[in-house]
């Protein structure tokens, strides 16, 4: 494959001189992914232990290990099997994330954000004069009437807690004297991750890159005269597509649903051309698109992976990660959104039961709202 085989750099509409190629894959080749993805398969298989404590995806490794000397001899042994084979571990890319319930992943947000949990403010609020910040009703701790000019302070003024989030360490040196950066957000195949847990760094970065489609599109999903079942179906394809990404797996809250959907229609009226003061109702707008509303989407995504992997073997590693237990103890007080528990409100709404995904045809067409019954869906057509 490498006989006579050059290639040439193209940079701002001009092309180097062709070279010829000798080693790696072809670049642009249907090939290239899976010789790729055999050869590593061969060249790891002596020191991986495989799921759930590893994911490799192509050329990204994600190592989870119980404690940090666990993670860090993982760590050695992938590094020096990989430079064994030739290859090398680009360190200056891994991250080293501690996931616990208590890491602090404060997003601050609004004009007037909230001394203590970051959000924004409304008129319900206290002025703290330690921090110069005002603080929630529900996060100030105060009973009865908010009074100005009490001389409040927060609790985190009191405690002197600081209100910014960290991280617990900066750096992690390995045995070889390298270092690895200590994160509490990072992104893996398009999905970011939270020390936290849940989905909130996620759903706010798929808010993100939809209001970037959105804005690259806008010359066309905001022109006058432009029919609105055709701006809803690039809005359908580009942007609401972009924010429900990965939302399969998540837990998600109210909280999140709320997010998705204030973001959502804010773009469906900038699309229809009308205002808050216009008072046309949601429903109304996404009938005029042809849309469909982005928790009806993210909701039919979850029930359909769920369909999937419930068919899974037994013996899967699939279905091994989804039974497998969390040790540890709870905290006080209601335990916190599952991707399961969301599965079984999702299923309880539309009258699903987990043994009806076993027949996939008669599954798809429940969570679509279609009957599986080939004459009476023709009967429906007509």
């Amino acid at each position: 494959m490498y006989v006579g085989v050059t290639t040439a750099v193209r940079m701002k509409g001009e092309e180097s001189k062709e070279f010829e190629v000798k080693v790696g894959v072809h670049q642009g080749s249907v090939l290239s992914p899976l010789l790729f993805t055999i050869v590593l398969e061969a060249l790891s298989r002596q020191f991986r232990n495989g799921l759930p404590w590893e994911l490799f995806y192509a050329d990204d490794l994600v190592l989870l290990a119980e404690s940090r000397e666990i993670l860090m001899e993982r760590i050695s042994v992938w590094k020096e099997g990989l430079e064994s084979k030739g290859l090398r571990v680009n360190v200056g890319k891994t991250k080293v994330m501690k996931c616990h319930v208590a890491a602090n992943m404060q997003v601050v947000t609004g004009k007037y954000p909230c001394g203590v949990c970051g959000k924004g403010v409304g008129r319900n609020s206290i002025y703290c004069e330690g921090c110069k910040k005002w603080i929630h009703r529900k996060c100030s701790g105060v009973k009865g009437k908010l009074k100005e000019d009490s001389g409040y302070s927060c609790a985190k003024c009191v405690g002197g807690r600081s209100a910014e989030g960290g991280v617990d360490e900066q750096e992690v040196v390995l045995e070889d004297g390298s270092s690895l950066e200590c994160t509490n957000r990072f992104c893996y195949l398009g999905d970011m991750l939270g020390a936290a847990g849940g989905c909130g760094e996620a759903s706010r970065t798929r808010v993100r890159a939809a209001w970037g489609q959105f804005h690259e599109f806008a010359s066309l999903l905001t022109r006058r005269g432009t029919p609105l079942k055709q701006k809803g179906r690039v809005y359908r394809t580009c942007v609401q597509s972009v924010m429900v990404y990965a939302s399969e797996t998540w837990a998600v809250r109210v909280e999140e649903e709320q997010r998705m959907q204030r973001n959502e229609n804010v773009m469906l009226r900038w699309m229809c051309g009308v205002t808050l003061k216009d008072k046309v109702p949601t429903v109304e707008l996404r009938k005029r698109l042809g849309v469909e509303g982005v928790v009806e989407v993210m909701r039919r995504g979850r029930l359909r992976w769920f369909g999937h992997v419930e068919r899974k073997a037994e013996d899967d590693w699939v279905s091994a990660c989804r039974k497998m237990e969390v040790v540890g103890s709870r905290g006080r007080g209601r335990p916190r959104m599952t991707w399961g528990a969301r599965l079984v409100g999702d299923m309880k709404d539309m009258g699903l039961k987990p043994e009806m995904a076993r027949d996939r045809e008669k599954w798809r067409c429940d969570i679509m709202g279609k009957t599986s019954d080939p004459h009476k869906r023709r009967n429906s057509r007509r």
